[in-house]
């Protein structure tokens, strides 16, 4: 058997990140930048103000109390997005709205709420034109200014190629004026389940035959780590049914097959698979999971995985998504891990790598781990109560309850947000 660590040293030799493709910002959520932008302006491009108020000079305002008002001559009035021609002089304020760029002559502005506009109006200030404004409070040199360049400034780099895009990057790049972008294309990944039990899931159940259920998780692991899946439906155990599936993936960037490439397995499913490329048949040291192919078919990087369903799911998040996000132009492979408190008993009687189900939560600042109850790779509900992998190492013989265990985040609890 070979190690976890190995096995995926030798996938990831496989694949490489895709070419570049450009999109609009709107469809690029998930994908790595395949550029370096900069920015052509400042942003903001003008000073402006932060506040809804007046632009005054500060030392216009200097000892300015309720008791002691300060009195200046409104000579405009500059809504956001426009700009005034008329300069703040000794004595004299425009009234200005927030994101409106600030007068010439003006250095500070004092909010609605510091004037008599605003006095006790619960802030809804009046909107009547008006000649002039008393000032209740004094202000500092450049209050209430956003200064030109502040969040941006022109021939800086903004964002760095290979940035993952996130929603935050989605609004810088609009802010710059950027409806497209060039990013990594996303992965398109056919899956393939095999096996003459299986049965779409629109039929009618029949004795003996079980619903295909790990294209759906599968193809679900698929697009939540960034690729697309191609579901090419279900090859019976038949020659000519299995190379007809598999060529209908020759245009995608893998091959994903579920069962067939265990010990128990029908010989053809394998023949199939070793003959129509370069494929080599692994046991991983690693519960569930351990056995695993991969290889090459017509020069598309081919992951076949176990048919049981919990396996298929462990090792996919093993080994696919590594090759997913390598793919997308990601170098962090690695899943995030916590420490926790283990509510139960984990065993490891044969030296492999062990993943037990878990729903984990924070409880006073230390994460917990439950085992989500009877662990066998048939019991599917055991990852649908799952939020975590808690590994077991392989020299481990047992965990038991109340020790410290390491755990694989498969999402984070609600609670943590």
């Amino acid at each position: 058997m070979i190690s976890v660590e190995e096995a995926l040293e030798k996938i990831l030799s496989y694949v490489c990140v895709l070419p570049a493709e450009t999109k609009p910002i709107m469809e690029t959520l998930g994908q790595t930048l395949a550029e370096d932008v900069n920015s052509n302006f400042n942003i903001p491009p003008a000073d402006n103000s932060a506040m809804d108020g007046y632009a005054v000079r500060w030392e216009d305002t200097q000892g300015a109390s309720e008791g002691n008002p300060i009195r200046l001559r409104v000579i405009d009035e500059v809504p956001a997005g426009y700009i005034t021609k008329k300069a703040v002089t000794p004595g004299t304020a425009v009234r200005i709205m927030t994101g409106a760029a600030i007068p010439e002559g003006a250095n500070a502005v004092v909010q609605f709420e510091h004037t008599d506009e605003g006095k006790g109006l619960q802030g809804k200030p009046k909107v009547e034109k008006r000649d002039e404004v008393l000032v209740l409070v004094p202000v500092e040199l450049g209050q209430n200014i956003r200064r030109a360049g502040e969040d941006i400034r022109q021939g800086e780099l903004i964002l760095r190629k290979g940035a993952v895009i996130r929603p935050a990057e989605i609004g810088v790049l609009a802010s710059l004026g950027r409806a497209q972008i060039g990013v990594v294309r996303r992965p398109r990944i056919a899956v393939l389940a095999t096996g003459d039990e299986l049965m779409e899931v629109e039929e009618p159940l029949q004795p003996g035959k079980i619903y295909n259920s790990n294209t759906y998780s599968v193809s679900s692991l698929i697009l939540k780590h960034g690729g697309i899946p191609i579901i090419l439906g279900i090859a019976r155990d038949r020659e000519a049914d299995l190379v007809a599936k598999i060529k209908q993936a020759m245009q995608a960037d893998m091959l994903v097959t579920t069962a067939g490439v265990s010990v128990g397995d029908y010989d053809m499913t394998k023949k199939v698979l070793a003959t129509e490329g370069e494929i080599t048949f692994w046991l991983v040291r690693m519960k569930p999971g351990k056995p695993l192919a991969f290889g090459r078919i017509g020069g598309v990087p081919h992951l076949g995985l176990p048919g049981n369903p919990v396996s298929s799911m462990v090792a996919f998040e093993q080994f696919g998504r590594p090759a997913i996000l390598k793919m997308l132009g990601r170098t962090n492979f690695r899943k995030p891990e916590v420490e926790a408190i283990l509510h139960g008993s984990a065993d490891n009687r044969d030296g492999r790598r062990c993943f037990y189900r878990a729903h984990v939560n924070k409880q006073d600042g230390q994460w917990h781990a439950y085992l989500t109850g009877p662990q066998g790779s048939g019991i599917l509900t055991s990852m649908a109560l799952a939020n975590g992998l808690v590994i077991v190492p392989e020299d481990t013989k047992l965990v038991n309850d109340g020790e410290a265990v390491r755990v694989q985040m498969l999402d984070w609890p609600e609670e943590c947000f």
